[in-house]
């Protein structure tokens, strides 16, 4: 195990900590080979490990313990403890994506006091780019070892915002198609857009628990510091991205869900009326078309012709009817973008009408009851009486 000791001007220190790779003798060709180099790979990965816990244990005794417990460990985990005096600690593993690719995830072990940083990684790219500016010029600003861990947070949530920016730029163009092509396939990508936020979501939730860890072990002398309170705030506006495209994307999947049985609706219907108005040749070429000796006009000269009329005013009849009940709807119109109404194709008084019951000027009525008033007016007679004027005619009598 490699360890190095860092210290800041406010007096407190990162113990950083690193699996040592086992060296490699060598590549071999064959497939037996190859396994039983993997095999050795695996021992001295096992042996590495026991000797970096006997190292540590004889150089840091308080480490030993917390060592042990974090070895191979996978997953996110957060406790806070109090060392012998009373002094508060807080440590654990958080899981991270150390890049571009949502696979590569790793794990970090920490533990926290006042005045130490104890970090334990397999991967050395991150203790890399905190020692790069800005990061090592905020962890020399930083007065405890709880802030110099935000600062390490700050670090990690960089990659975050890179990827749920990548994440808003596929969105985009997901409701982009979705508003021009609504095809079915739309359905598949809409759930790698969902499970995509809930991978940044599984990485988010155990930051959001290492801020409530810290504030419940370092109470005021941690809330009152730089770096945790604008971790606070880049934290408050993940969260809020993270809501908004949960939002998103819910509505994306409703307005498929409403979509697709508005057309299955549509569908069904369609099939509906097809059936019912070819239901009256069905029938008729059904009876006419039975193995019998005596049929009805079937040894007429005008028989055809007379089946073939009554199926066809059947048909329209049933069409009628339909339509008369309002059932037909506007399938049988078609749709176009020309259907639309928009503000720009209104008529000019309609469009003046709209924007000033928008303003407030006048309410918001329908058309038809916006009538002009009829006001009732008297006529006056030579002997100085008054009678109401003759009704106006109607338009029927026009």
């Amino acid at each position: 195990m490699m360890h190095r000791l860092l210290q800041f001007p406010y007096e407190w220190e990162w113990h950083m900590l690193h699996a040592k790779r086992p060296a490699v003798s060598g590549l071999s060709r064959r497939k037996k080979d190859g396994a039983r180099h993997a095999e050795a790979q695996r021992e001295d990965r096992a042996a590495f490990a026991d000797e970096a816990e006997l190292d540590v244990r004889q150089a840091h005794p308080e480490y030993a313990s917390w060592l042990q417990d974090v070895e191979g460990c996978e997953h996110n985990q957060i406790s806070v403890s109090e060392l012998p005096g009373g002094e508060p600690v807080l440590q654990g593993t958080l899981m991270f994506q150390a890049s571009e690719d949502n696979g590569d995830i790793q794990p970090l072990h920490f533990r926290v006091t006042r005045g130490k940083l104890v970090t334990y990684q397999h991967d050395m790219r991150l203790s890399l780019r905190l020692q790069l500016d800005p990061w090592n010029e905020k962890l020399h600003r930083c007065r405890t070892a709880p802030e110099a861990l935000f600062v390490m947070l700050g670090s990690i949530l960089e990659t975050f915002h890179a990827g749920l920016d990548r994440f808003e730029t596929r969105l985009g163009e997901l409701e982009l198609r979705m508003s021009r092509h609504n095809k079915t396939g739309l359905m598949n990508v809409i759930f790698e857009r969902r499970y995509e936020l809930l991978h940044w979501s599984h990485l988010f939730i155990p930051m959001k628990e290492i801020q409530g860890a810290a504030k419940e072990a370092f109470l005021e002398e941690l809330t009152d510091q730089e770096e945790f309170k604008r971790m606070e705030l880049r934290m408050d506006r993940v969260q809020n991205l993270l809501n908004h495209y949960a939002m998103e994307i819910d509505t994306l999947l409703m307005m498929d869900d409403a979509i697709s049985n508005f057309r299955g609706n549509d569908i069904m219907k369609t099939l509906t009326i097809f059936t019912a108005l070819f239901m009256p040749a069905t029938v008729i070429g059904a009876v006419w078309g039975m193995n019998f000796d005596q049929i009805p006009w079937a040894q007429e000269r005008w028989g055809f012709i007379t089946v073939s009329g009554v199926i066809v005013v059947t048909t329209l009849l049933i069409y009628w009817w339909l339509w008369r009940k309002g059932w037909t709807g506007d399938l049988l119109n078609g749709r176009s973008r020309g259907d639309i109404v928009s503000a720009s194709r209104l008529e000019p008084s309609e469009a003046d009408r709209i924007e000033r019951a928008a303003g407030g000027d006048e309410p918001m009525l329908p058309r038809r009851s916006r009538a002009p008033v009829r006001t009732k007016t008297t006529v006056t007679t030579p002997d100085g009486g008054g009678e109401d004027p003759p009704p106006l005619p109607s338009r029927s009598s026009r």
